[in-house]
């Protein structure tokens, strides 16, 4: 098999520039002896992580792929999980801390930082490739109009990095967008100091309507009316920091 044909459905853009596959390959800290690499598709960034001192697992759910990388790269045979990356248990994989790295598919790469936000205290990094237009959001920070959700959740738990943007061309078949590689690495926050749902949900909710302020958006939560009164209630959801979500969390009336 000399090739696989990429399929929409995955979202699949083959990476095919050999060069920075190893950047982004180098992005990674090697502070984990472990990692996990999601979507492999042809191998491009698989064939630098090989050829470095790490105990790898690769996560593949195209059928097409995995015989592609099988045949071109025996020594995957006992490391390769022919599964749906989103409904892994990832904590099951190593039996150590890991990173995870990959060209993630576009129609699902929220979905997999929110997975990884779902195991964070098992990684501590991240080095992925994302749509530019997701990438940014991710690294926003309060007062940016791309500042929302998956900015805020994120950012409570890892410092992110915008590492550089790659170019359609460098793909087969080329995305009708760019693309940005950016890193996540764990912060020193083992758990809010808050409930973490409460937290969520304030986040969603506020965000749900970011063109109000708080006093109108979180109208559905309860809050003591002497906490209403505070000039927090009189911002938007992009002016607050994860810190001042937090204190709105910490506040809500059970």
């Amino acid at each position: 098999m000399n090739t696989v044909h990429a399929k929409k459905r995955l979202g699949q853009h083959f990476l095919i520039d050999k060069a920075i596959a190893q950047e982004i390959v180098n992005s990674l800290s090697g502070e984990t002896a472990s990692v996990l690499e999601v979507g492999a598709g042809m191998g491009v960034l698989t064939q630098f992580l090989l050829q470095k001192e790490m105990d790898l697992q690769v996560v593949e759910i195209d059928s097409e792929s995995v015989s592609y990388l099988l045949e071109h790269y025996p020594t995957l045979q006992n490391r390769l999980i022919a599964k749906d990356f989103l409904k892994l248990d990832l904590s099951a994989l190593f039996s150590r801390k890991f990173s995870v790295i990959g060209n993630f598919p576009y129609n699902i790469s929220s979905q997999i930082l929110f997975k990884v936000l779902d195991y964070k205290d098992y990684i501590p990094e991240v080095v992925g490739m994302f749509q530019k237009e997701v990438a940014v959001r991710i690294v926003s920070k309060p007062g940016n109009k791309d500042y929302g959700i998956i900015s805020v959740l994120l950012q409570a738990f890892y410092d992110i990095a915008y590492l550089f943007t790659v170019e359609a061309e460098v793909f087969s078949p080329p995305p009708k967008v760019q693309s940005a590689v950016i890193r996540l690495r764990r912060n020193a926050v083992e758990q809010l100091d808050c409930d973490e749902k409460v937290f969520k949900t304030i986040v969603k909710t506020a965000f749900n309507q970011r063109r109000k302020t708080l006093r109108n958006s979180l109208k559905t939560i309860q809050f003591t009316e002497k906490f209403t009164q505070e000039k927090i209630f009189d911002k938007r959801p992009e002016q607050l920091s994860v810190a001042e979500f937090v204190l709105l969390a910490k506040e809500v009336v059970s």
